[in-house]
């Protein structure tokens, strides 16, 4: 869907095209006049002002969820480019579209099945100043991350915001939500989803299923499979260096990964994401076709 050109100083839709302007990176772009202001201005991409092309950016964040260090993946680019980017610079790139690309994602609607399983996993050594918990969840049909939060601490207050979230974009179509054992998801699915044995009719809300491996309850495990995944990804940190929002985006980027661009054996090759949703990437470069995609209005690509 192609959007209206509005001006990036008055956001009036009074413009008239006026030339062209060239840049070395990203060749002839079209430049726009403003009646309204008198401003002339290009086109605000994704990557607008970026020193970089976009094939090159996405190849970085294709490397790195691939399970590709940021040095590595420095180290691959100066074979094949002849102006490096530093590790650094790669990964303010992951951080960056992974942000982009999640803010589009976080509001769609999802076509699940009836179960939603959620659990956590500890990031990092316990005694490392970088660790951290993933919680999130998934549905069990789809194979679809539906929601998922890293967080410096386990607690009610984190479980409830994956909850409230996976709540948002499934509406009324889970009726049952499956945890382990841990104290904290019952008080979180009743103040989320309700619990059905606790409503005042017994109809309304969701069954909460407790499955505790200690007491020979078995796993949850197509959950269990999905960390596993994030555990191959993440072997090689040591912990997130940077801040906890960094280190979030850098697991938004690979909910991104996980649903949109790698093809699930279980799915018989498809994405998660071809069950979930009414989203099809066409495109070879998946990465790049988001990142236009979630470039649009907010309200424009919800729908």
């Amino acid at each position: 869907m192609k959007t209206e050109i509005k001006c990036p100083n008055c956001k009036s839709q009074e413009v008239v095209k006026r030339g062209f302007f060239q840049t070395e990176v990203h060749g002839k772009q079209q430049r726009y006049f403003c009646k309204i202001c008198g401003k002339k201005f290009i086109e605000q991409t994704p990557f607008y002002r970026m020193r970089n092309k976009s094939e090159k950016i996405t190849l970085c964040l294709d490397l790195f969820f691939k399970g590709i260090s940021t040095r590595q993946v420095q180290s691959h680019l100066q074979a094949f480019y002849p102006h490096n980017s530093s590790h650094k610079t790669i990964y303010l790139w992951v951080v960056k579209y992974s942000n982009l690309i999640s803010n589009y994602t976080n509001n769609l609607k999802l076509n699940v099945g009836k179960e939603l399983q959620i659990d956590e996993m500890e990031i990092g050594s316990r005694k490392s100043r970088y660790r951290g918990w993933f919680i999130d969840s998934i549905d069990t049909e789809t194979r679809f991350m539906v929601s998922s939060e890293f967080s410096k601490k386990r607690d009610l207050k984190e479980v409830k915001r994956v909850l409230s979230q996976a709540k948002k974009k499934t509406e009324n179509q889970v009726e049952t939500i499956t945890s382990d054992g841990w104290l904290a998801y019952p008080k979180a699915v009743q103040k989320t989803f309700t619990i059905k044995k606790k409503s005042n009719t017994k109809k309304y809300g969701v069954n909460h299923q407790v499955l505790n491996a200690s007491q020979g309850d078995g796993f949850n495990i197509k959950i269990e499979r999905l960390h596993n995944s994030v555990r191959h990804r993440i072997k090689t940190f040591r912990g997130f260096h940077g801040s906890v929002n960094s280190a979030n985006s850098i697991m938004k980027g690979f909910e991104i990964h996980y649903n949109f661009i790698r093809p699930h054996l279980a799915l018989k090759g498809k994405t998660p994401s071809e069950l979930a949703t009414d989203i099809k990437l066409m495109e070879s470069n998946k990465w790049l076709e988001l990142i236009n995609l979630s470039s649009l209005n907010p309200k424009e690509s919800s729908n």
